[in-house]
Formats: C-alpha cells, sequence, structure tokens
C-alpha cells in the first residue's frame, strides 16, 4: 500500500487512475509482431541450434555413457587381476621354483660326469704308476739279482776259471 500511496502522491492528485486498456493492447500486438518476425527471420536457426545442442547434449551422453561401460570394464579387469594376483604370484614362484630344480639337476649331472672323469682319470694315473712300480721293482728286482748272483759266483768262481771266462769274453770281442 504504501507504494500505491507514494506513486499517487507523484502525480501530484493522490488519485489512482485506471489502467489504459488501449495502450496495453496495443504493446501485446506490438510484442506478438516482434515475437513473429523474429520466429520467421531466425526461427529455424533457433530452433537448429536447439536441436543442434539437444543433439549434441545427446551424443555428449552416449559418449560418456560408452566411456564409463570402459571404465567399468578395465575396473573389472584391474579387480580380477588383482583377485588372480596371488596365483600369479604362487605360479611365478613354482616356474622359478622348477627352474632352480632343473638347473640343479644339470649342475648335479655335470658335476657327476665330471666326477667320473675324474674317477677314469685317477684309475689311469693308478695304472701308470702301478707299472712303472712294477718296473722299478723289476729293476731292484734285477739288481738284486745281478748282486746275488755275483756274490755267489765271486764265492764259487776260482781265479783259474775267472781268467778263462774273461779271455773267452775277450777272444769274442776280438773276433767280432
Amino acid at each position: 500500500m504504501t507504494v500505491l500511496c507514494a506513486w499517487a502522491e507523484a502525480e501530484g492528485h493522490g488519485a489512482v487512475e485506471e489502467p489504459n486498456w488501449k495502450n496495453f493492447i496495443l504493446r501485446a500486438i506490438n510484442f506478438a509482431l516482434v515475437v513473429f518476425v523474429i520466429w520467421k527471420a531466425a526461427g529455424k536457426k533457433i530452433a537448429g541450434t536447439f536441436k543442434g545442442r539437444k543433439q549434441a547434449i545427446v551424443d555428449q551422453l552416449a559418449d560418456l555413457d560408452q566411456r564409463k561401460e570402459a571404465a567399468k570394464k578395465r575396473l573389472a579387469e584391474v579387480e580380477h587381476s588383482i583377485a588372480n594376483l596371488e596365483a600369479e604370484k604362487a605360479q611365478i614362484l613354482a616356474d622359478y621354483t622348477a627352474q632352480g630344480e632343473a638347473i640343479k639337476a644339470s649342475i648335479i649331472k655335470a658335476a657327476e660326469a665330471q666326477a667320473e672323469r675324474i674317477t677314469a682319470q685317477a684309475a689311469v694315473s693308478a695304472e701308470q704308476e702301478a707299472k712303472v712300480a712294477v718296473a722299478a721293482l723289476r729293476v731292484q728286482m734285477a739288481d738284486k739279482i745281478i748282486e746275488a748272483a755275483k756274490d755267489s759266483l765271486a764265492k764259487k768262481l776260482t781265479a783259474e776259471v775267472q781268467n778263462k771266462l774273461v779271455d773267452d769274453a775277450l777272444g769274442k770281442v776280438v773276433l767280432n
């Protein structure tokens, strides 16, 4: 009410005027004509803009839905890989254990083969050393036999027989 009073006071009369319906109707017609002209001139563009914007929003929503599905799929894959992490860890551990066992077996096999070669070499060396020892024993025995024969001959051999043997030996040397 205070606004009406202030407006009435501003007029100076203190009375309120009735609305001008003719002016109002003309303004409404003017507004309708402006809207009609704008609609005819740019209505299709405006509608196209809104349709294009609507289509862009629909496309954006579809793209977001696709990205959301792709993200869900990737999340499921990651969750699956995390769930299988223990199984993969056990598998890797089993693989490395198997590789370790295979390497261990090959090392043992190589060591056994080397041990066999060393044993064979030792046998050959022992055989050669035995032959050398037998030859040395034969030489010692031959020396002892010669020494014993010499001692035996020295006891049985007289000066006469010894001179005769020396003469025979010298005769053979001179003749040859």
